[in-house]
């Protein structure tokens, strides 16, 4: 028999390339994120009922959202034979879409992990970060764990290669602390992802940013956070994005200014992240920064502040 009929889960936005890092660096964050319940069903397949906190931008098809394609992934993983054929869903989105916080991915992750719980945890990370990359490759034509992989396993993420494919959990500084600002304004990852295929990097490029994200392991390694800080520096992906964020360059020195550890755009943006050493910083940083972005481009933000999500997706009640 199934473990369970209905069951509730959260999985929670992600910070990526976290500077040097494109495409293989991830961090969780302990809000904000996605909830999905789900049902067993009689009806074979994926069925998605309901998608709230999206402004109606979302489709209810199972196969063109990622919620569905993910739990249509995790069914195919099998189950006992007395499972029921199919199962129903209801997304509750948690963040904007296009914030660059991983929204796809926490959606993903969270409609591969509800069809897990139903069979009583069944499926083991690698496996859940094998279907939530489904969801993504829908929504980006290719496959790119920096966000899925946080978001199911929590803590700071490394994808050390995707064929094979092999993640890497980091140690958490207990001290680390994040301040995430969300300008309200959308980045659309296609072509954000675009700009960066277009472009031709120089050797000198890629071999500072090799430089930092080896600095930044051995410092988090090290427990090392003025380390760690010096080594959010992105000579690749950055230069190109910083004109996709109204006044970015401004919150950028404006942070650095408060004493940030290391501030970089999160993903495709436009989110701004900066690290910090203490709760009071990074509160600090957070409204000095949506602060900025209201002066210089008269956006309002959702700001976000708080340790490394060392949990991940989890199954959650209420």
């Amino acid at each position: 028999m199934s473990s369970a009929t209905r069951v509730r889960v959260f999985a929670p936005a992600t910070l990526s390339n976290l500077g040097p890092g494109f495409d293989v660096l991830g961090l969780a964050l302990g809000q904000p994120g996605d909830h999905v319940e789900a049902e067993w069903s009689d009806s074979p397949g994926v069925e998605l009922v309901s998608v709230s906190g999206d402004d109606g931008r979302l489709p209810l098809e199972p196969d063109r959202n990622v919620v569905g394609i993910a739990a249509r992934t995790a069914l195919a993983h099998g189950g006992g034979s007395a499972d029921p054929p199919g199962v129903r869903l209801w997304l509750e989105k948690g963040m904007p879409l296009g914030s660059g916080l991983g929204s796809s991915a926490a959606s993903s992750v969270a409609g591969a992990l509800a069809v897990s719980e139903l069979r009583g945890s069944a499926l083991d990370p690698d496996t859940l970060i094998a279907c939530a990359l489904e969801g993504e490759r829908f929504v980006s034509g290719g496959v790119h764990a920096d966000n899925v992989a946080p978001s199911v396993r929590g803590g700071i993420v490394l994808i050390r290669s995707y064929d094979p494919f092999e993640a890497i959990s980091l140690p958490v500084p207990s001290r680390l602390r994040v301040a995430v600002v969300h300008p309200h304004t959308a980045i659309m990852t296609a072509e954000a992802r675009r700009l960066v295929a277009e472009e031709r990097f120089g050797i000198g490029q890629a071999v500072a940013n090799l430089g930092q994200i080896g600095a930044m392991v051995t410092a988090l390694h090290r427990d090392d956070l003025q380390l760690f800080g010096r080594a959010i520096s992105d000579a690749l992906v950055e230069p190109l994005r910083a004109p996709l964020v109204p006044g970015f360059d401004e919150v950028k020195r404006t942070a650095q200014a408060e004493g940030a550890l290391g501030c970089s755009i999160s993903g495709s943006g436009p989110s701004v992240f900066a690290f910090a050493a203490s709760d009071d910083q990074a509160d600090q940083l957070a409204g000095r920064m949506a602060e900025r972005f209201r002066e210089v481009a008269g956006l309002a933000c959702d700001v976000h502040t708080g340790p490394v999500n060392t949990t991940g997706a989890r199954r959650v009640s209420g």
